[in-house]
């Protein structure tokens, strides 16, 4: 437990979105997804033969070399869609990992990447245009079902991201794993598993790969998606509740309901609660 002078310290997300560029060393993913940080990060060049970077003022596009590498990887079999270029890609993580200042409450060990839903027509982006340029939905507005922005190319795309060995899971809007389903074959199942719903993830998909080998300080995700999905690929009632149940508005209690406690997030988190290594990564030139 950390005293309340550690605590009132600064915050761990001012300190790390801070660093502009990262730190020296080979590549090392130190901590938790939500609760980390990274040396040895790689910028994703700006723009390539099948990629653009979104939102160049953020300084987000920073990852280890392996997540750099699947995002290379994937915008190169994006390309081969009908009516796609390749990929947008929005935020990766900071310099150095680490809580950011706002958006996010993991991709803190470069680890984590969003892919917009919009198949980019063009690869030549200006920075002004990476940052005016928005998404598109592929969720209704009542949140129950894809719309007409939705593809067999966005389809063909998240199988193609979750069939890569690197890849731990692929968060998306739950109509979309629920219009995969619908076609899904059993040897589908290893794959599909690994597409897990969640909210505010229409506009796009988020890549999550595992702890990469040369990092024994990264922590695995858990559960792991074959016990969420309970051996099989996640197409079940559990599913169907993100579009049914959880929408429906809550029922009246009859007694007062006392406000939960706030749980701290990334957001307030002061260095002391990362990983030891985390100080040598902010202290390195």
């Amino acid at each position: 437990m950390l005293s309340a002078a550690q605590l009132s310290g600064p915050k761990a997300w001012s300190l790390f979105s801070a660093k502009s560029a990262p730190s020296s060393g080979p590549a090392q993913a130190w901590g938790s997804y939500a609760k980390g940080c990274a040396g040895g990060l790689q910028a994703l060049p700006e723009s390539g033969p099948t990629w653009q970077a979104m939102r160049l003022s953020r300084n987000r596009n920073w990852g280890h070399p392996e997540l750099i590498s699947f995002v290379e990887d994937l915008s190169a079999q994006a390309a081969r869609q009908p009516g796609w270029s390749g990929l947008y890609v929005g935020d990766i993580s900071q310099p150095r990992g680490g809580p950011m200042s706002s958006g996010h409450a993991s991709h803190q060990m470069g680890l984590d990447v969003d892919i917009w839903m919009l198949p980019p027509k063009r690869l030549n982006l200006s920075r002004s245009e990476r940052e005016s340029l928005s998404s598109i939905s592929v969720r209704s507005a009542d949140q129950r079902s894809t719309n007409g922005n939705w593809s067999p190319q966005h389809a063909a795309i998240l199988e193609a991201a979750a069939r890569d060995p690197r890849v731990d899971r692929v968060f998306v809007t739950a109509p979309a794993k629920i219009a995969m389903c619908r076609t899904a074959q059993r040897s589908d199942t290893a794959w599909l598993q690994k597409i897990r719903p969640i909210w505010g993830h229409n506009y796009h998909f988020h890549v999550r790969l595992k702890c990469p080998v040369g990092s024994p300080g990264c922590i695995t995700q858990t559960p792991t998606v074959d016990t969420l999905s309970k051996g099989g690929n996640g197409c079940d009632e559990t599913l169907n509740w993100w579009v049914t149940d959880a929408l429906a508005p809550p029922k009246p209690s009859p007694e007062p309901v006392e406000p939960a406690p706030r749980k701290r997030g990334a957001r307030d988190y002061v260095l002391e609660e990362l990983p030891a290594q985390c100080r040598g990564v902010l202290a390195s030139r």
